[in-house]
């Protein structure tokens, strides 16, 4: 008697905030192993700011943001006729978002496309905006520790509920579930295990000190784990895609800036206080919102702006949507912030100035994320398959070219993704 067919499923693993500089035998003995049997996408880039929460989304779509919507980490909604820059990592980010534009993301996601045809499950232990953006509209499943849900947005409660601890402990917990439930027992189509470190470990210490290779070697681990259960999942009657990489890299925070401040300093403090003007911080970017009467104000100072030692470069109108793949109908500039050019203690080259979120003072000396610097835009995507050839690919991919890949290995069309299949 034939054999019957096997399942095809597609496993992504984002391993946030881990730069493709970092993988390495001593530090990620795991990854560094896999890549030696897969196909190693070695310039593989970040999107535009290279922040987590519209990473996920392009993740989820194969779109940039100017096609999917999300700006960045933070974002400015009109709201009652004014600006407000609101924090996407909450819970209730989704609700703000759709009450000002009528929506969430603007394009389909990948759990849209294959609730028909296998469905869709994320386990993720990053900010809940974050998780939720993978599937900000309820068509898969979502298990966060800030609440899960089922198709239609059901609430996922008791011990289906995933209840880790946002910390490394937590994404370990969180794969272990995710091994058993999803990739030996589940039949999702598409399955994304996103862990938060070595991200958040990073946002607390420097780059390359003892806490950021004890991240590194867990997140590891937990890589080492999901290789086992595909293993034994191929084994069986399941044909699965791996992909492993993540979103972003990571520089070190140098001194911090306030933007809001220095335009104060120079007429724009009632245009602030009133919401005619919005600066929302990414960390070593910012983006910039005006109302209409108030842009030809920002446009004027946009050149001495640019002139300052903290601003890398600003990036306006065409310019910004040709290089930065964003835009919107409020957003007028993009700030990548300075580079200083130092080493930190731990010998890591390179120190940023960051924008600060508010009056918040930064964290000096830690890691940071969010502009156009070599580190930060520099993730890393291995693609695993009995059938892909061991080798480097030196294509250019970014994070749109993920959701293709899913696409083009389940049979289903990718056509109007921004994106391309790799491989």
């Amino acid at each position: 008697m034939s054999q019957p067919a096997k399942r095809r499923r597609a496993v992504y693993v984002n391993c946030d905030g881990l730069g493709a500089s970092w993988v390495s035998p001593d530090t990620t003995p795991h990854l560094w192993a896999l890549r030696a049997s897969s196909l190693a996408a070695c310039k593989h880039r970040a999107i535009f700011p290279s922040v987590t929460r519209p990473s996920a989304a392009s993740v989820a779509t194969g779109c940039w943001p100017l096609r999917h919507g999300l700006h960045g980490n933070r974002v400015a909604l009109l709201e009652d006729e004014h600006l407000v820059v609101r924090d996407v990592g909450l819970p209730e980010f989704r609700g703000h978002l759709r009450r000002a534009t009528g929506m969430t993301l603007r394009v389909p996601t990948l759990a849209q496309r294959v609730r028909a045809s296998g469905g869709f499950v994320a386990f993720s232990n990053v900010s809940p905006g974050a998780a939720y953006f993978l599937d900000p509209d309820h068509h898969g499943s979502v298990f966060h520790r800030a609440g899960s849900f089922a198709p239609d947005g059901l609430p996922i409660t008791g011990t289906g509920h995933l209840a880790v601890s946002h910390d490394l402990a937590g994404d370990v917990a969180m794969t272990e579930r995710f091994c058993s439930e999803v990739v030996l027992q589940g039949d999702a189509s598409v399955a994304i295990l996103w862990l938060a470190n070595p991200d958040l470990t990073l946002h607390s210490t420097p780059l390359g000190s003892p806490q950021h290779l004890e991240a590194l070697r867990l997140a590891d681990a937990c890589v080492g784990r999901v290789l086992g259960s595909i293993a034994a999942a191929r084994s069986g009657n399941d044909d699965i895609l791996l992909l492993v990489g993540s979103d972003h890299g990571q520089e070190t925070v140098g001194e911090g800036v306030s933007i809001e401040a220095w335009l104060r300093d120079r007429g724009c403090a009632e245009d602030l206080a009133r919401g005619g003007i919005a600066v929302a911080a990414q960390g070593t970017s910012a983006l910039l919102y005006a109302l209409p009467q108030a842009r030809s104000k920002i446009a004027q100072l946009l050149p001495s702006m640019a002139a300052q030692a903290w601003a890398g470069c600003v990036l306006a109108g065409s310019e910004m949507e040709a290089r930065c793949r964003i835009a919107g109908d409020h957003l007028v500039a993009a700030v990548d912030m300075g580079y200083q050019g130092r080493t930190n203690p731990f010998g890591v080259v390179g120190v940023r100035f960051v924008c600060t979120d508010g009056e918040k003072p930064a964290k000096s000396g830690c890691g940071q994320h969010g502009g156009l610097g070599p580190d930060e835009t520099q993730p890393f995507l291995l693609l695993n398959h009995p059938s892909i050839m061991p080798r480097v690919s030196a294509r250019a991919t970014s994070l749109v070219d993920i959701a293709p890949t899913i696409l083009a290995f389940l049979g289903l069309p990718s056509e109007d993704l921004d994106g391309r299949r790799i491989g």
